[in-house]
């Protein structure tokens, strides 16, 4: 099953996208992972914080950053 990412604003895509390079890289890398398989990639690279709440963790030369989104199934 394929699933979709929809931002909450043009704002949170920019500011996800101008993210350091290794940080975005690694965001593109599990985000396109969690649209082929599931959003909830599990630990390290999601935790779970419940009712469809997730946190996405990255990780890269720069240092780290998190991202946190919501799942909605249809």
């Amino acid at each position: 099953m394929a699933y979709s990412i929809v931002y909450y604003s043009q704002d949170v895509q920019e500011d996800i996208m101008n993210l350091p390079i290794t940080l975005r890289a690694r965001y593109v890398g599990l985000t396109e992972r969690m649209i082929e398989y599931d959003p909830n990639l599990g630990l390290p690279h999601t935790d779970a914080f419940g009712g469809g709440l997730f946190e996405l963790r990255l990780k890269g030369i720069e240092g780290r950053a998190r991202n946190c989104h919501a799942s909605q199934f249809y």
